[in-house]
């Protein structure tokens, strides 16, 4: 009698953990998730660190009702990366994501609510996730898991990429190792004047080229402007500081913040510049064109040298009318 009632109950815990998946799955049906590369370049064999694989993740909203979902401070918990040969055999998960998984820790999280059409994004290391063992071609999908990882039956899947791991430079050749995409042309910043820090960082908005654009800005500074931002940013860890950085730069990227910076003139004159050892200024006049007119305004572009290189940390913009 015991064994046959443990037997129900055992079915019934079963069926209705079955059916509080499925009940929670429903209300994500109108979610979607999309991936491409971060900022594309050559990929190599190697540690996550020394040729990272940034993608850019795009959680979005297409129902007609509110769409909620938790996610982890610690994005190994919220998702995971899988990687396919030609031949469809999976690759492993790095040493470093299943030894977090299994050790037992506090995971944090926050929940994130989405109205129509909103989206949600933010960028990690494929590395961080997988095992890229040799130079082939991989496909690469993302699984988020809006209730965390550990109710990973509910899950959602994105587009797949296409990825080509090329083998790795010589020693000899390593001082060239490509980072640009379609060049083989390293990309670091020169020691040029604050005039020329300016208008190259304008040049490469006008040609929408990310890379160089933040080749010379100073990207924590930037964050900071705000007080509000400026206090949690220094009250944070290491990896969310990591985190808030690139979902900033990705922000800027899709304009959704500091309109006024990533804004493309038509065309700019330098008008002045001025300096000492460590900082200086930049004032621009740009021009931005509309259909029957063209708004003309004052950019101020503040500049600080460190070791040798000048770098955008703040700016002003007023308006000068229109023409």
């Amino acid at each position: 009698m015991k064994r046959k009632l443990f037997l129900i109950i055992s079915i019934l815990f079963i069926f209705g953990d079955r059916l509080l998946a499925q009940g929670l799955s429903k209300n994500f049906d109108g979610a979607s998730v999309y991936i491409k590369y971060y900022d594309r370049t050559m990929y190599y064999p190697g540690d996550a660190d020394s040729n990272p694989v940034f993608v850019h993740i795009s959680i979005k909203n297409n129902s007609t009702e509110t769409l909620r979902f938790k996610l982890a401070d610690d994005r190994m918990f919220s998702v995971d990366f899988n990687a396919y040969t030609l031949k469809n055999t999976k690759l492993e998960q790095t040493e470093r994501l299943t030894r977090k998984r299994t050790t037992n820790q506090t995971v944090y999280f926050r929940e994130i609510a989405l109205e129509t059409g909103e989206e949600y994004s933010f960028v990690e290391n494929l590395k961080d996730y997988v095992d890229i063992p040799e130079p082939s071609i991989y496909y690469i999908e993302l699984v988020l898991y809006p209730e965390l990882y550990k109710s990973k039956n509910i899950s959602i899947t994105s587009n797949r990429l296409t990825m080509e791991v090329r083998p790795s430079p010589s020693a000899a050749s390593s001082t060239v190792l490509p980072v640009k995409a379609k060049t083989a042309e390293l990309l670091k910043p020169e020691e040029i004047s604050p005039d020329k820090v300016v208008e190259q960082t304008i040049i490469a908005r006008q040609k929408s080229l990310w890379d160089q654009y933040f080749l010379y800005m100073d990207v924590e500074a930037m964050i900071q402007r705000t007080s509000s931002v400026k206090r949690k940013f220094r009250e944070v860890s290491a990896d969310e500081k990591a985190r808030m950085l690139e979902n900033y730069k990705t922000d800027l990227m899709e304009a959704k913040i500091d309109g006024d910076i990533v804004a493309i003139p038509e065309k700019f004159q330098i008008e002045q510049t001025v300096y000492n050892q460590t900082t200086g200024s930049v004032t621009v006049t740009e021009w931005f064109k509309y259909p029957n007119y063209h708004e003309k305004k004052k950019y101020v572009y503040k500049v600080r040298q460190r070791e040798g290189i000048w770098q955008i940390y703040d700016y002003t913009v007023t308006n000068l009318g229109t023409e």
